[in-house]
């Protein structure tokens, strides 16, 4: 499986697309670069997938990469439930343009 290093080291990269799949489920809208976005659009996925499951198990595996337990719940009891009937693509990535320090392309990523 080919991966974006995307500049970081292994745990700060870790740590950093747990955060922002944490603060995708939590807002239903964030703004990141694109590579960045790439990535996270894979583990919001599985994420989305395992909240429609609904059982014990894909609740302790949502837990345990997910930073907040309001979000697991958020995510079982409310997200899942709408893309009941939907086989896939629950995220969304709009270009926004180039970023004016370092000319990164800049999206908008967000839960259809």
């Amino acid at each position: 499986m080919a991966y974006r290093k995307l500049g970081k080291n292994t745990g700060h990269r870790g740590a950093m697309l747990r955060n922002i799949v944490t603060s995708l489920l939590r807002h239903g809208r964030i703004q990141t670069t694109e590579a960045r976005a790439k990535e996270l659009k894979t583990i919001a996925e599985k994420m989305i997938s395992l909240g429609k499951q609904g059982d014990l198990a894909s609740r302790r595996l949502t837990m345990a990469y997910l930073m907040d337990e309001d979000v697991v719940t958020k995510l079982f009891e409310t997200i899942a439930p709408k893309y009941a009937d939907r086989q896939g693509g629950y995220t969304r990535i709009m270009k926004l343009g180039l970023r004016r320090g370092d000319a990164a392309t800049m999206v908008i990523v967000e839960l259809v």
